[in-house]
């Protein structure tokens, strides 16, 4: 897939793009099974709510792990995918900085604070916000169920102070601090909740702000991102207690783009 002139223009401009339906039905059910599958092994790639539900599977396109899924692997090198990433980061060899599936089950799916992406990595050692991300819904995304908010153009506002928030949710977020998120939504574009149907896709820079909230709603909420960076920039080492490779890979490799635009395998007689 080829971005035109003016998707790039309202990439730059806004920090993000959305595919309404990028991929179908087969797809999206072949998806959410391949989830259900590896979410039910034991790894450290599997976080968890404190109420014991599912919150995030990481690490699903390296076949090196207990995670590993062929389909997400396809996934991560459709030209459907890495093509515009490609094109908004102007770079050709990019890499999976991770890969990643959030799940925010019905009513136990808690929030993710205001924050920018660069804000955990800048501290991972990437030297530059030169990354984005592609995100592919496979259920619905609503208001009421948690989706995911963001502040058009606020990839330009520069790195917002940030702090370790370890006592809002299960997992430890770098958000940004109040009185600085106060006035960026007071001085920016009203945030836009990022609703759609199964099948459509996101792709976001890593310096927008955004946000997304409690699922209330009676059905869960699961998304899969792909986060992209060239391997160029990869981190640089950090002094002491690096994240782990499911969340900071190590494989800088580039990614070759698939010939086939399927994520169904072909079986070749």
């Amino acid at each position: 897939m080829t971005l035109s002139d003016e998707q790039l223009a309202q990439f730059d401009r806004d920090g993000f793009l959305v595919f309404p339906e990028l991929f179908d039905k087969d797809e999206i059910r072949l998806l959410k099974s391949e989830l259900a599958r590896v979410a039910a092994v034991e790894s450290d790639a599997i976080v968890r709510e404190r109420t014991g539900a599912l919150r995030t599977v990481y690490r699903t396109h390296e076949p090196d792990g207990p995670t590993y899924s062929s389909a997400f692997n396809r996934l991560a090198r459709t030209p459907r995918l890495l093509g515009p990433a490609r094109q908004v980061l102007r770079d050709d060899e990019l890499y999976v900085y991770h890969a990643k599936c959030n799940i925010k089950t019905a009513i136990d799916g808690t929030v993710w604070l205001w924050h920018q992406d660069y804000g955990y990595w800048q501290h991972d050692g990437v030297p530059t916000p030169n990354m984005a991300t592609s995100l592919v819904m496979l259920d619905e995304a609503t208001e009421l169920g948690g989706c995911l908010y963001l502040i058009p153009g606020s990839h330009k506002i520069g790195t917002k102070d940030a702090y370790k928030d370890e006592t809002t949710t299960s997992y430890p977020q770098w958000t940004i601090r109040k009185e600085i998120i106060r006035d960026v939504l007071r001085t920016s574009p009203a945030p836009i909740p990022i609703v759609g149907e199964p099948g459509t896709a996101v792709l976001f820079h890593c310096q927008i702000v955004h946000a997304s909230g409690h699922n209330l709603s009676a059905n869960d909420r699961w998304h899969v991102y792909m986060a992209y960076n060239p391997s160029a920039n990869r981190p640089n080492p950090v002094p002491a207690n690096p994240r782990p490779d499911y969340v900071v890979s190590r494989n800088y490799t580039p990614l070759v783009q698939s010939e086939d635009d399927s994520l169904h395998e072909r079986v070749h007689a």
